[in-house]
């Protein structure tokens, strides 16, 4: 019953995404790219600062406390900001990202279905699509713009496409399989 009940939602998130997928040109957005200046951490009693160095040499911004145990993605909305997060808790990768109109609220996900390539639903063809929740008729997930742009969206439109770099794009659809936890914090 579980699995019939996990498909049907995998499927109404799919439907819903493509539905929205069908928005005009005419909202798409200049592009624009998020600041590369590290953002505090938030989440439910989050700590901020910085943690370890990433296999780069990068500061990898800390884990929001109360963010789950366990690999997973988190995705802190007022911080901007996503982090891959290993078995034993400790985050392989941080990065910004530009949030959608429609935010997911807080709590516990899981990836539900990925695409390879679609046209988002504000009109930019974006890759590596992994979605993860359904608010409000609208499915979210991350994605990146084909050619590697991450513009705003339109704020008088209902979107649910949060955008990250081509690179983080490739890092987060290799990390996070169907069925994978996403946990959302504040």
């Amino acid at each position: 019953m579980a699995g019939l009940t996990a498909a049907a939602l995998a499927g109404i998130g799919f439907l819903a995404f493509q539905a929205n997928a069908s928005a005009p040109e005419h909202l798409a957005k200049a592009p624009h790219s998020p600041s590369a200046s590290p953002s505090p951490s938030a989440g439910r009693g989050g700590s901020g600062g910085q943690g370890k160095k990433d296999d780069g040499g990068k500061t990898v911004a800390a884990v929001p406390a109360g963010s789950g145990e366990g690999k997973r993605v988190v995705y802190a909305l007022g911080a901007k900001r996503v982090w891959l997060v290993d078995e034993s808790g400790k985050a392989s990768r941080s990065f910004e990202v530009t949030p959608s109109t429609v935010d997911p609220a807080p709590g516990d996900y899981a990836v539900t279905s990925r695409a390879a390539a679609v046209l988002g639903s504000d009109g930019v063809r974006v890759v590596k699509v992994v979605r993860f929740a359904v608010t409000d008729g609208v499915a979210i997930g991350f994605s990146a713009a084909a050619d590697g742009s991450t513009p705003p969206p339109d704020p008088g439109s209902r979107t649910g496409g949060v955008r990250e770099s081509l690179a983080d794009a490739d890092a987060l659809w290799d990390f996070a399989a169907l069925g994978s936890p996403v946990v959302v914090v504040k």
